[in-house]
């Protein structure tokens, strides 16, 4: 394994860059980033249309995400990578369909976490703002979401980690990522599969532990602002 790395290792980590397009572990992580960054407004849009008083609007939301969501992510990429250039008439990079693929399917699973923050919400804040006369926009924008959205970042993290094994599946369209950087190592050495998947196995571990270290952090970090928080509103007013 330790030979492999050394002959091969630039290629599990950048692909061909500079001298070609980048891959390997780089893409993955730019590919999980987008995907994450792209489907948070999506995810919030059908987090609060899933909350939303008006039927039609729920029902919409509720259709889309339980639909997403009970379809296996490969199923999604295919449709990507054959429907929309059949669609549009035009030839689409791999990439950019994987990434279509993996922003629909993040924002089904992200607005679920969205839905979840806003329904955890204490209803009394709710109540107050209704009886300060406040809009329902501004309730949305300056008590619901910032307190939703707070609350929702460690989940939002570990969602990150599901999106870079996901990725994994880009394989299957062409795409070079880490996963298909090995398939093309081990295309070229033939004889050490065994090496070779493993160090891939390996790579996805580290990577996600480390992530999963991370969120861990975060969500320490969370809890003691929300203990401070407690603890400060159960002082008395005066001393």
């Amino acid at each position: 394994m330790i030979e492999i790395l050394r002959d091969y290792g630039l290629i599990l980590l950048v692909g061909q860059y500079p001298q070609g397009p980048l891959g390997g572990l780089a893409m993955t992580l730019v590919l999980a980033v987008a995907a994450l960054a792209l489907s948070f407004p999506l995810a919030v849009l059908v987090g609060v249309a899933r909350t939303s008083r008006h039927r039609p609007v729920a029902w919409a939301a509720a259709l889309y995400a339980n639909a997403i969501r009970g379809l296996p992510l490969l199923l999604v990429v295919f449709w990507a990578y054959f429907a929309v250039p059949y669609l549009t008439g035009r030839a689409v990079s791999a990439t950019l369909m994987m990434l279509v693929a993996l922003v629909v399917y993040e924002s089904a699973y992200l607005g679920e976490i969205v839905r979840a923050g806003i329904v955890a919400l204490p209803g009394g804040q709710l109540q107050a703002a209704r009886a300060l006369g406040m809009r329902p926009g501004t309730i949305l924008r300056r008590i619901v979401l910032p307190q939703a959205l707070y609350n929702m970042i460690p989940s939002m993290l570990n969602q990150f980690v599901v999106v870079v094994k996901n990725t994994s599946l880009a394989y299957v369209i062409g795409v070079d990522e880490l996963t298909n950087a090995a398939y093309q190592i081990n295309s070229q050495l033939l004889t050490r599969p065994f090496e070779v998947y493993a160090l891939l196995a390996a790579s996805y571990f580290v990577l996600c532990f480390l992530l999963g270290r991370a969120v861990a952090w975060v969500e320490r970090r969370i809890g003691r602002r929300r203990g401070e928080g407690a603890g400060a509103a159960t002082k008395p007013v005066f001393e």
